[in-house]
């Protein structure tokens, strides 16, 4: 009688081939690489825009969910760590169609969040160079990261831990700084925790804002749910994916929140934008020789390390797609340091895009990247909640190895999690970020055709071949 336990796991077979050299330090790295990029440097002038100072909430309530995902991930993870993470999850627990519409979702999104990336790299990139148009930023950054994911995982990974001590050593720096400067010197006019209730109060856009600058939080956030696919890469999964992922959130958590609360009481939210960074513009105020020059740097290293990690994402979840059959075999083809090269070459396509909507909406394009960059991450986040409410169920009932890591309050917080996205995701229609849905809900019924087509030439497939090898007995 065949192993409970064996019953249970996901076949890695299909990735074989992927080489499992990352450490748990590399892990919560990597993650944080993806997190921290435009959605906190640049994305947050949106969020304020949107908000005033309740973004504070909006950020707190967005890392409560994110929490909660992580969680769920979590628990998943160690039982199936797999490149094909949450999309393998989807197809074993519900139906393979779902773990097609997830992996290809995912997929999308990361690739247009490169896109996004590199098309803030373009707007930090002005700073210096004003008269040096973006799009020559854009292609010479790109094939710089290209090179990077196309030697071995290994050399993404250091690259990737490196830049992201930068970030974090910089936001560390940014925080002792503001702390300094609100409590510890003279004082300046106009800078103060009065700043949170000037122009408008604390919620001058209502509860409404409050809500809405939410979902533009999460775009900070997104990323966290990396780690989830370098487990197939990992050297120890059950013990370094939930450490990493616990980290990480946390990390965030208190970056974000601190972060943007200092800014607020420095930089008075109505100036907050997207022209350049409020990070940049708090360093401006300071009048501080430099420093602004020295932050519109690490901020474009930010960038470069999300674009990178991105890139990385996208690549693994197109070949764990073509390994299961479901895109271009040729795709699913390692070099010989175990990277596959074919889909990351595929998974670039979204710094083409960048540079043609950058091309033709110089003013906006990284707002419209953002959009419709959402949709494929959402979806995904949404389908990790609904996925643990299947794999737990089902987990417990055939009796499976205990877990290590198990989601506190289950059903009822996965649940929530599951809800409050959704919540989200409709709210967007709503809002200048109706760009997601409009693009999301035409590619899921695009998917959709797809999967059934690819189906029945599968199922024909397989029938000519019966029938040959039938002749030919």
């Amino acid at each position: 009688m065949e192993n409970k336990n064996t019953q249970l796991n996901i076949k890695d077979e299909p990735e074989k081939g992927l080489k499992r050299e990352l450490e748990t330090s590399q892990l919560s790295m990597i993650a944080m690489g993806c997190a921290i990029g435009t959605g906190l440097f640049l994305g947050s002038g949106l969020a304020i825009q949107a908000a005033g100072p309740s973004v504070l909430l909006s950020y707190a309530l967005g890392a409560f969910i994110v929490l909660l995902l992580m969680g769920c991930l979590a628990e998943m993870t160690v039982a199936h760590p797999t490149s094909g993470s949450f999309g393998a999850i989807a197809e074993k627990y519900m139906t393979p169609m779902a773990g097609y519409l997830v992996r290809y979702s995912y997929w999308i999104g990361n690739v247009l969040a490169v896109g996004v990336e590199v098309s803030a790299v373009s707007v930090y990139m002005n700073y210096w160079f004003p008269a040096v148009p973006g799009i020559v930023w854009i292609l010479l950054f790109a094939g710089v990261l290209i090179y990077v994911n196309a030697t071995s995982v290994n050399t993404f990974a250091t690259f990737e831990y490196w830049f992201s001590f930068i970030k974090i050593s910089a936001i560390v720096g940014f925080i002792l700084l503001g702390a300094y400067v609100l409590f510890g010197s003279s004082g300046q006019p106009h800078i103060g925790p009065e700043n949170f209730v000037n122009e408008g109060g604390f919620f001058p856009f209502g509860l409404k804002g409050m809500w809405i600058a939410v979902f533009i939080s999460l775009f900070s956030f997104l990323g966290t749910e990396l780690i989830a696919v370098t487990s197939g890469e990992a050297k120890d999964p059950d013990a370094a994916v939930p450490k990493a992922l616990k980290a990480t959130v946390f990390r965030l958590s208190t970056f974000y929140v601190l972060t943007i609360g200092i800014m607020l009481m420095i930089v008075p939210w109505k100036t907050a934008g997207i022209e350049v960074s409020p990070f940049v513009k708090v360093m401006e105020i300071l009048n501080i020789p430099g420093a602004s020059g020295i932050m519109n740097f690490i901020i474009l290293t930010a960038a470069i390390s999300a674009m990178n990690a991105q890139l990385y994402a996208s690549t693994r979840m197109m070949f764990s797609l073509a390994r299961g059959k479901n895109a271009p075999s040729f795709l699913g083809k390692l070099n010989k340091k175990g990277v596959p090269t074919k889909a990351l070459a595929v998974s670039s396509t979204g710094i083409f895009i960048a540079a043609g909507v950058h091309a033709l909406l110089p003013g906006s394009s990284y707002a419209f990247m953002m959009g419709i960059s959402m949709f494929g991450a959402m979806f995904t986040w949404l389908m990790i909640f609904i996925s643990h409410l299947f794999f737990r169920v089902k987990w417990d009932k055939t009796g499976g190895r205990k877990l290590p890591v198990r989601m506190i309050g289950f059903p009822y917080l996965t649940i929530l999690g599951a809800v409050l996205l959704f919540s989200l995701m409709i709210t967007s229609w709503f809002t200048d970020f109706k760009i997601m849905l409009q693009f999301g809900i035409p590619w899921l019924l695009f998917l959709s055709v797809a999967y059934f087509v690819s189906k029945k030439r599968n199922i024909n497939h397989n029938v000519v071949e019966e029938t040959l090898a039938e002749k030919i007995e």
